[in-house]
């Protein structure tokens, strides 16, 4: 399913034939995702990779999430993955979640595909409000949120789980089309 593309993103749903890549992508990750993910680990497999793929293709046909790859235009290349889940289709409301592979961060690229999920989830999905939350102690994924126009709401206490102990989290929302 294709999300959304421009100039240089394409962000669709995964193919079992992205697995192998997305194990490259995960594995060369592990000292910038994996500090804040803890399913970005060194034993990362491709079988997991498909399990993974698996789950977000029954998130998309249920309509409860949509977890997808990001990819780059010109030469197809993974850069990451970008999600609205956790949706609450009562509220119209649902979160933004994103990584990029490390050798492309700083790019711009999770920016671009925020903006992007945020057209998508408004337009689209018909949402009323995306939610990005981030481990307060987390600054590049807070500028991603900052420098894609979410608004800052609060720092949560003890919001999140990370590491086995709980953690102050930064809110962000879109709660507008631009």
């Amino acid at each position: 399913m294709l999300i959304a593309e421009n100039d240089s993103i394409v962000i669709r749903s995964f193919e079992n034939s992205d697995a192998s890549e997305f194990c490259n992508a995960v594995l060369e990750s592990l000292d910038t995702v994996g500090v804040w993910m803890p399913w970005c680990h060194d034993q990362y497999s491709e079988t997991e990779a498909l399990e993974w793929f698996d789950s977000c293709a029954r998130g998309i046909s249920s309509g409860e999430s949509y977890d997808v790859g990001l990819f780059d235009k010109d030469d197809g290349l993974l850069l990451g993955s970008v999600a609205i889940n956790q949706i609450d289709s009562v509220n119209r409301i649902g979160n933004i979640g994103y990584w990029i592979r490390r050798t492309q961060q700083q790019k711009g690229i999770a920016v671009s595909a925020v903006r992007m999920m945020h057209q998508f989830g408004l337009g689209e999905l018909g949402l009323n409000r995306l939610i990005i939350v981030v481990v307060e102690s987390n600054l590049a994924s807070r500028r991603v949120a900052e420098k894609s126009g979410a608004h800052f709401e609060c720092i949560a206490a003890k919001r999140l789980m990370h590491q086995g102990k709980p953690q102050a989290a930064a809110i962000y929302s879109f709660t507008d089309l631009e």
